[in-house]
């Protein structure tokens, strides 16, 4: 392994922090003591990357696996509308990791964590002899009972989009071609390696008398149909309403289509409003400069998804990466 000193590394990655009043204790002892805001919920999610799976040493520069693997979970606790506070790393590492390389990974995370005043708390360090795993818990809160649930969608609804889709599956698509004239295509690129949760947005959502929403962590077809689940609706997409980017339309409509819908980690916000609501959410939006489009519609149903094209409609199915086969 690469870290010749535990110890030394762990003071590395978290000396420079600043440390807020409600961290009551934090790395240095068996565990973190952390004082809730008043009238505050706390929001808990976990994910792990593992080298080969959710990333390849060709596609991702260490600053970029790091930067990802923290926005990925502060794309859920935006989806939930909540504010990250503080996040938590285990790290896996095998002997082929350099601690140079390591210490990105976790400057990478403290880059974007840096942007939302997050603190890191704690964590593990183990050496392992298969690939590098990287998992990390944050923790958010939220103001009591305004969570954003999957499970609020109603009839009537309109159904949003934030931002572009299908970008990050372009950007990932151009990584692994062996054509480089389409390395010019940076903010693809980006998108990919750089993602920017939607916490802004999640946080005026929240502020709405009832909405959904769920992140684009696997593409805009997977997340309808979570929702339309857990709300016991049928949502029902119009093709030519989803937000395309010129970049990815470059390739061709058809291809730019699937990538938006199956091929995920946009971390866009995916969800449902009421149309009372609509034209306030939009001045909202507008004033932050944040862009959100109607696509669709939730009818009366049993949790499933179709996409309308010129009158032709399809259901939609979920798709892409399972871990389990």
């Amino acid at each position: 392994m690469g870290i010749k000193d535990e110890f030394d590394f762990i003071n590395k990655i978290s000396s420079n922090q600043q440390i807020p009043k409600s961290v009551i204790e934090g790395i240095g002892d068996d565990a973190a003591i952390i004082r809730p805001h008043h009238k505050m919920d706390t929001v808990v999610c976990k994910d792990t990357m593992v080298e080969g799976v959710h990333f390849k040493r060709e596609t991702m520069k260490p600053h970029h696996i790091g930067h990802k693997a923290l926005a990925s979970n502060i794309s859920d606790i935006a989806a939930m509308g909540g504010i990250p506070t503080f996040y938590l790393v285990s790290i896996a590492i095998p002997s082929t990791w350099q601690e140079q390389e390591l210490l990105d990974i976790y400057c990478g995370m403290s880059e974007l964590a840096n942007q939302y005043e997050m603190t890191l708390i704690g964590g593990d360090t183990v050496s392992i002899e298969g690939p590098l795993v990287v998992t990390v818990t944050v923790l958010g809160e939220i103001e009591q009972g305004k969570v954003l649930k999957r499970s609020n969608a109603k009839p009537g609804d309109f159904v949003f989009l934030t931002g572009n889709v299908g970008d990050s599956a372009a950007g990932l698509h151009i990584l692994l071609s062996d054509n480089t004239s389409n390395r010019k295509h940076t903010n693809l690129l980006n998108r990919h390696q750089l993602p920017s949760p939607q916490v802004k947005a999640g946080r005026i959502l929240k502020g709405l008398p009832r909405a959904s929403a769920n992140d684009i962590s696997d593409g805009v077809a997977s997340e309808a149909i979570e929702i339309a689940t857990a709300s016991q609706v049928n949502i029902v997409i119009d093709e030519y309403a989803i937000p395309l980017s010129e970049e990815i339309l470059s390739f061709g409509r058809k291809e730019a289509i699937q990538w938006a819908l199956y091929g995920g980690e946009d971390y866009e916000l995916l969800g449902t409003v009421s149309p009372e609501n609509w034209d306030q959410l939009l001045l909202e939006f507008n004033k932050e400069n944040i862009r959100i489009t109607h696509i669709g519609n939730v009818v009366r149903g049993t949790g499933r998804v179709f996409l309308n094209n010129n009158g032709e409609s399809i259901e939609l199915k979920k798709a892409g990466y399972n871990h389990f086969g």
